[in-house]
């Protein structure tokens, strides 16, 4: 009768007992869990932003080739004005001596 009266406390005892022998290590392994969470949290959001730069650049390939466009545009249009200096001062380069050598002729 004694033994059958103390069963629960026994019981309660062995309870208190394992708890505050595995207490420790668990209570260890939370926070190595928290600890692990905010760490793949911070990858996720990451990966996330990696992700999202890398498709906006995918989506910027219409502007890139526009500003090809305009550079080869802008190209063209210095070579044709460089093209058109270059017969300039030919046609004008003789005209100009033929005026300077009159002034100094001339006494001016």
């Amino acid at each position: 009768m004694y033994v059958l009266a103390n069963e629960p406390s026994i019981a309660l005892y062995r309870l208190q007992e394992h708890v505050r022998r595995s207490l420790p290590e668990l209570v260890q392994h939370k926070t190595d869990m928290q600890s692990w969470e905010e760490q793949s949290q911070g990858a996720i959001y990451t990966v996330e932003y990696a992700c999202s730069a890398v498709k906006s650049m995918a989506n910027s390939s219409l502007y890139f080739k526009n500003i090809d466009g305009l550079l080869k545009q802008a190209i063209a249009t210095k070579e044709h004005i460089s093209g058109t200096q270059g017969r300039r001062r030919r046609t004008v380069d003789p005209g100009i001596m033929r005026e300077t050598s009159e002034k100094q002729n001339s006494g001016i």
